[in-house]
């Protein structure tokens, strides 16, 4: 008899969660304007807003924050964190900053520029909301295979190459300063790309003389699905995957709160020393000095221990097998969604689940708020909300996608929460047919408004 799955680790500490009642559930949600970022983590059972420095630390991580240097220049730390990101990932030259974000926003204080055009494949919110800000304009160029949940296609994450290489054809090269590839495809559904994408990206990259820049929050992950699924990468180690990977991009940003495991911590790495010059300028007036960026010494060093951690082959298995045992359960209660699964999350496909609620009435969101008042189960949806208004016509943007994302955080919830989410989404599934009416907006910011929007129920 084959031996059932278990978990690569075991549990050493506990965190106390507490259940609700849905009146309560109903009453918090209401007050929170029906925006699911605005609830007090303890109105939370289940926590599935993101996958984003939620994840539980091993006890090398937590031995390694004890080892911190907090000097503010030249921290031992620091020269740990360099190792490990030139050991795994092959970057010379690296700038520690915040996390994610913050990395986005030095970067492209030195590359993007009014006016300028930046391909790739589905941005994700914070990347087209800091290309946009410096009004400029991202575009789309995930193959079609992304935009059907029913089809089923290994790397849905992949860059359709006639449509990028229509937009370097068709524009000057100088309104161009990247190619960005977001690895996995989180607005896609956590979808990944394949190494054959990645090879022939970069070398039409080279044709045009573009650069190419990996936002890299889950791209342990992305390897992963790699080995798994592509031809030639089976009896490869994913450190191996990642160095190849690595090999066809100029630079990269990082959110290592994701595949790093860490609770705080980003980093920009550059292949080119004069392009890392200029970023320190930005680095140190937005992050801090160049050898913290940012980051105590302590998440230093838990960041370097956790990419490490990040890219073993079993602490992989472990959290993707997890995110498909809820996708799984969900298909047996015919509850549509992105297929095949990704890396991180099970994203929902809204517009099958809630047909009869119009596109102007969020329906994501929608089944977002539901959700939560069936079971106490916090999520996020990647959809009309997410993706904003157009900024110069202010008209809202409709995306082919209308998703709700469960993100899983790793080493923290068990298969046992997760057949709970699962029974949850199902009973709501089972009952969908009598949610007729979705939300309106009430008050948003002008842009990245989904972190702060107010709703009222319709």
């Amino acid at each position: 008899m084959q031996l059932p799955f278990a978990e690569s680790y075991k549990i050493k500490m506990v965190e106390t969660i507490k259940k609700s009642t849905r009146e309560d559930r109903k009453q918090w949600i209401k007050d929170a304007h029906y925006n699911l970022f605005n609830l007090k983590s303890e109105q939370v059972f289940i926590d599935l807003l993101t996958d984003s420095g939620t994840g539980a630390m091993s006890d090398k991580q937590w031995s390694e924050l004890m080892l911190g240097d907090e000097s503010y220049a030249g921290a031992s730390s620091y020269y740990k964190m360099k190792k490990s990101i030139k050991d795994i990932l092959g970057f010379d030259y690296f700038l520690p900053t915040h996390q994610g974000r913050a990395a986005e926003n030095v970067l492209f204080s030195v590359l993007v520029k009014e006016g300028m055009i930046v391909p790739g494949n589905s941005h994700f919110d914070t990347t087209k909301g800091h290309i946009e800000f410096r009004k400029a304009t991202a575009i789309d160029c995930t193959i079609d295979e992304a935009f059907d949940t029913s089809v089923m296609h290994d790397f849905k994450g992949n860059v359709d190459l006639n449509k990028l290489e229509k937009i370097l054809l068709n524009n000057p090269i100088e309104k161009i300063p990247m190619i960005i590839m977001t690895i996995t495809n989180n607005s896609a559904g956590g979808q990944p790309v394949s190494m054959q994408n990645l090879r022939e990206v970069y070398a039409m990259s080279r044709k045009y003389g573009v650069r190419v820049v990996f936002d890299s929050a889950r791209f342990a992950e992305n390897a992963y699905f790699i080995k798994k699924r592509e031809e030639g990468y089976a009896d490869k180690s994913i450190k191996e995957i990642v160095k190849e990977m690595f090999s066809y991009t100029d630079a990269m940003t990082m959110s290592s709160k994701k595949d790093a495991i860490v609770n705080m911590g980003g980093f920009i790495g550059f292949k080119n020393e004069d392009l890392f010059k200029q970023a320190s300028v930005f680095g140190i007036m937005f992050e801090g000095y160049i050898t913290y960026g940012g980051m105590s010494g302590r998440d230093m060093n838990a960041l370097a221990q956790g990419l490490n951690e990040g890219t073993e082959f079993d602490t992989l298995d472990t959290r993707v097998q997890q995110v498909a045992f809820l996708g799984q359960r969900l298909k047996d209660f015919g509850v549509p969604l992105q297929e095949p699964f990704g890396g991180h999350a099970i994203f929902v496909d809204a517009k099958r689940f809630l047909p009869q609620v119009p596109k102007e009435e969020f329906l994501a969101q929608t089944l977002a708020i539901e959700l939560y008042i069936e079971a106490g189960v916090r999520c996020v949806e990647i959809g009309a909300i997410l993706a904003d208004r157009d900024p110069i016509t202010r008209e809202n943007r409709f995306p082919e996608l209308e998703l709700l994302r469960l993100a899983i955080p790793r080493r923290t919830y068990t298969n046992n929460h997760m057949e709970y989410v699962a029974v949850a989404l199902g009973n709501v599934y089972s009952r969908r047919n009598e949610i007729k009416h979705g939300v309106k907006i009430v008050k948003e910011s002008p842009i990245m408004r989904h972190f702060t929007v107010e709703l009222e129920r319709l």
